[in-house]
C-alpha cells in the first residue's frame, strides 16, 4: 500500500494548480502498477480552521489544541508515505490557505528520538522521511522564490525530502486553467509524480 497525500493550496476550481496536481498524481499512478496506491486529496479552501495561535505549549497526546477541519488532516500527514503540495503565488508565496495551513503543522516539532532533551514532549510520530514535490502557479511576472522557501521549511518540519518543483507561469492571470492547454507543464507534473513514485520504489 503506498498512500499519497496532495494538497491543493489553491481557492479557484478547476485552476492550473488543480490541473498539474492531478496530472502529478496520473504520473504517481501510473509508475506504481504492482502496489496497491491510495491518493488523499485535500482541498484548504474546502475547511474551515483557525490559523495559528501561537499556543507556544506542547497538546501531546494531541496534534493541537485546537479540533476542526485540520484534526484528521494531521494523521493523513503522519500516515502518508508520499506528499504532493500545490499553490498559486500570491504576493511573492504560497496562497493564504496554504499558509495558514503551513503555520498549524507546527506541532510536527521536529523529533527528539534519541532523548537528548529532557523537556521534549511533542509527539514523536514522524519516523522516517517521505518523498514529495511541489507545484507553483503564477502570472508570467510572477516571483516563485518566496514560495519554495516557505515550503522547504515546512517539508523539512514533516520529514519530507522534495523530489523537484513544478513552475507553471500563466499568460492570464485572470482565467484559470490555463495550464490545460500547456503540454510541456502537464508533462512536468506527470514526471514529478514519477519521480516520487521511484523514491518509493527504490529508496
Amino acid at each position: 500500500m503506498a498512500k499519497l497525500l496532495v494538497i491543493n493550496g489553491s481557492p479557484t476550481p478547476g485552476s492550473s494548480t488543480e490541473l498539474l496536481l492531478a496530472s502529478a498524481v496520473h504520473g504517481f499512478e501510473s509508475s506504481l502498477p504492482e502496489k496497491n496506491v491510495t491518493v488523499e486529496l485535500v482541498v484548504l479552501n474546502e475547511l474551515t480552521f483557525i490559523p495559528c495561535q501561537a499556543c507556544g505549549k506542547a497538546p501531546t497526546p494531541k496534534f493541537c489544541f485546537y479540533d476542526d477541519s485540520l484534526t484528521s488532516i494531521y494523521n493523513q500527514i503522519a500516515e502518508c508515505d508520499a506528499f504532493l503540495l500545490g499553490s498559486p503565488i500570491y504576493f511573492d508565496s504560497v496562497s493564504a490557505q496554504t499558509k495558514a495551513f503551513i503555520d498549524r503543522c507546527n506541532c510536527f516539532r521536529p523529533p527528539d528520538f534519541d532523548n537528548r532533551d529532557p523537556e521534549h514532549d511533542f509527539i514523536k510520530i514522524l519516523r522516517r522521511k517521505r518523498p514529495g514535490g511541489l507545484i507553483l502557479v503564477g502570472g508570467k511576472d510572477a516571483w516563485f522564490e518566496g514560495a519554495r522557501r516557505t515550503v522547504a521549511g515546512f517539508f523539512k518540519w514533516i520529514e519530507v525530502t522534495n523530489e523537484g518543483m513544478v513552475v507553471f507561469r500563466s499568460d492570464d492571470y485572470c482565467k484559470s486553467g490555463m495550464a490545460t492547454d500547456n503540454e510541456q507543464s502537464l508533462s512536468e507534473a506527470r514526471l514529478l509524480g514519477k519521480q516520487i513514485a521511484e523514491r518509493i520504489l527504490h529508496g
